[in-house]
């Protein structure tokens, strides 16, 4: 019997070694080397303030990616399925809206218009009737594929981010794994209906934010560790540098208060696993090939930083066990309330900033 199952186990590990050397890999990838993670020690030590948040419409979303708080306090969530739903007071949900694709980042306009990156269908606005109006899906002739975040600045342009010209969002990870620039920075004036690239070459390019003053505008590329900064007005107008290098998790959204904070999502914590798989390609083209079931899994960890102006961070929010509120893509700060959104969890988080 002993013998039997061996030879059965040399069969399926020769059918899976054909298997990998005869299919082509979906990813064309390059080596990283990333510099060793931060300490999770000071002001990164881990704590439970997370496990502290009020749950809403708990049971009742998946994947609330993003949130926004309209004039009236309500809590309006973008769902996996294509939904914007808003969370009454008593806490069950109204549909507001239907993409049909999939929301993502949203902020609300001086006039009341609800600004949604969606990853299918680009940059949308919702009107406080719940009508799409599709504002941009392409710049300098490349569709959107992967349209991301946004922030609003006081004249009424919209800066967001197209994450990826090659991968769609159910996708995510191969761009991860492939470790080629394929995000972009962008504007677009509501006035004009112009839509203009400000970076390209960008590692998965997420959260987006505006400096207190307006001076300049983060995005967040995620499968570096970074966020880079792009300035728009002033003697560096036009230039653009490294805000905070080497992270200690994967930055997805990111949200300033206009007073000087910015709120970084971390989905996960670094892992050791994927910083290794950076450093071998053909490891990440063989792996890119399996059933996403075999892939090294996230650490179900809730993770957020605050940082200052000048690219420190000041601030650290934790949720160690991931029971309470796990994967956090979106931090929204409201008045005297941060709103937490997820990827894949059921909730959306509540917390009073002390």
């Amino acid at each position: 019997m002993l013998k039997k199952l061996l030879a059965l186990l040399v069969v399926l590990l020769a059918a899976a070694a054909g298997y990998l050397a005869l299919t082509p890999s979906p990813i064309d990838p390059l080596p990283w080397d990333a510099a060793p993670a931060p300490a999770m020690t000071g002001v990164l030590e881990p704590n439970d303030t997370l496990m502290k948040a009020e749950l809403l419409a708990g049971g009742q979303v998946h994947g609330p990616e993003d949130t926004a708080v309209d004039g009236q306090g309500r809590v309006y969530a973008g769902l996996h399925d294509g939904r914007i739903v808003r969370v009454l007071a008593d806490d069950s949900l109204e549909t507001f809206a239907d993409t049909g694709g999939r929301p993502l980042g949203m902020n609300f306009d001086a006039d009341g218009n609800l600004i949604v990156a969606d990853a299918y269908k680009g940059l949308l606005s919702i009107d406080p009737q719940g009508m799409i109006k599709v504002l941009a899906t392409e710049a300098d002739g490349l569709p959107f594929a992967f349209t991301d975040d946004l922030d609003i600045a006081s004249d009424g342009t919209i800066y967001f981010s197209d994450a990826s010209s090659r991968f769609q969002q159910p996708d995510y990870l191969l761009d991860l794994l492939e470790a080629r620039p394929h995000g972009r920075l962008l504007s677009y004036d509501p006035a004009s209906g112009e839509t203009r690239v400000l970076l390209d070459g960008l590692y998965f390019a997420n959260g987006v934010a505006l400096s207190a003053n307006e001076d300049f505008v983060l995005v967040n590329e995620t499968y570096r560790y970074r966020i880079t900064r792009y300035w728009l007005k002033g003697d560096k107008a036009g230039q653009h540098d490294i805000f905070i290098d080497n992270l200690p998790g994967l930055p997805d959204n990111l949200q300033g208060d206009r007073k000087g904070t910015f709120w970084v999502a971390l989905p996960t914590p670094r892992k050791a696993d994927a910083d290794f798989l950076h450093r071998h390609p053909w490891l990440k083209a063989q792996l890119a090939k399996l059933p996403r079931a075999l892939w090294p899994k996230a650490i179900p960890y809730g993770f957020v930083i605050a940082l200052n102006e000048n690219g420190e961070i000041v601030r650290s929010l934790h949720d160690t066990s991931g029971t309470h509120l796990r994967m956090v893509t979106s931090v929204k700060p409201v008045g005297d309330y941060l709103y937490f959104g997820s990827l894949d969890n059921d909730r959306i988080g509540k917390l009073q900033i002390h």
